[in-house]
C-alpha cells in the first residue's frame, strides 16, 4: 500500500478508472476524514455523517470509469458531499414537516401512545431486516452498529479487508434504507388516507 500513497491524486483516479481496488482504498483513506468532518459539521448527527461519507465513495466507486475531473479531487469530493448534505438537510425538513402535519392533526393525549406503538413496530421491524440481510452484510452491521466496532476490528475479527467490512457495511445500510423507506412510505400513505378532507 505504501506505493499508492506516494500517488497523486490524479494518478489515483487513473487507476481507479481501471477498477484499482488499491488507488481507491487510497482515496478513501486520504480523504474519508475530511469529508467525514464537514458532513458532521452541517449536519450534527455523526450516523447520518458516516452515511453520507460511505454514500460519496460508492458512487465513485459505480461512477469510476466516467468521472472526469476539471479540478482537483478533494474539491470534486467535497461538492459530492455537500449535495448529498443538501439532500439529506431536504428528506429531514420534509419528515419534520409531515411530523408537524401529523401532530396537529391528533389529540396530544394520544400522540405519545401512538409514537411509542410506531417505535416499538419499527424497531421489530429493523431487526427483522436485519436478520433477513446476506449474512457476511448482518455480521458487519451488527458488529458495527451494535456491538460498536470500529473497522480494523471488524476486519481482523472476521479475517477480512477493511475495505471488505466498508463495503458489506455500505451494502447492509443501503438494503436498510430502501426497507425502512418503505415502511416510512406506507405509514405516511396511512396518515394521509386517515385524515379528513376539506
Amino acid at each position: 500500500m505504501g506505493v499508492y500513497q506516494a500517488y497523486t491524486d490524479a494518478e489515483l483516479m487513473q487507476l481507479l478508472k481501471h477498477s484499482d481496488e488499491a488507488a481507491f482504498t487510497e482515496v478513501y483513506h486520504r480523504y474519508w476524514r475530511l469529508l467525514f468532518a464537514v458532513a458532521v459539521n452541517k449536519l450534527g448527527d455523526l450516523t447520518l455523517a458516516e452515511d453520507l461519507v460511505q454514500d460519496v465513495f460508492a458512487d465513485i466507486w459505480n461512477r469510476r470509469e466516467m468521472i472526469e475531473l476539471n479540478g482537483s479531487l478533494r474539491a470534486y469530493l467535497a461538492v459530492a458531499v455537500k449535495y448529498k448534505v443538501i439532500d439529506a438537510r431536504h428528506r429531514r425538513s420534509v419528515n419534520d414537516q409531515h411530523e408537524r402535519n401529523a401532530a396537529a392533526r391528533h389529540p396530544q393525549a394520544d400522540e405519545s401512545l401512538e409514537r411509542q406503538v410506531h417505535f416499538e413496530d419499527l424497531r421489530d421491524k429493523l431487526a427483522q431486516f436485519v436478520a433477513e440481510l446476506p449474512e457476511k452484510a448482518r455480521l458487519v452491521y451488527q458488529l458495527s452498529r451494535e456491538g460498536g466496532y470500529a473497522h480494523r476490528q471488524i476486519a481482523e475479527r472476521l479475517q477480512t479487508s477493511e475495505k471488505n467490512v466498508e463495503y458489506h457495511l455500505y451494502r447492509a445500510l443501503r438494503i436498510l434504507r430502501i426497507r425502512i423507506g418503505q415502511i416510512f412510505f406506507s405509514l405516511l400513505l396511512g396518515i394521509c388516507l386517515a385524515a379528513p378532507t376539506l
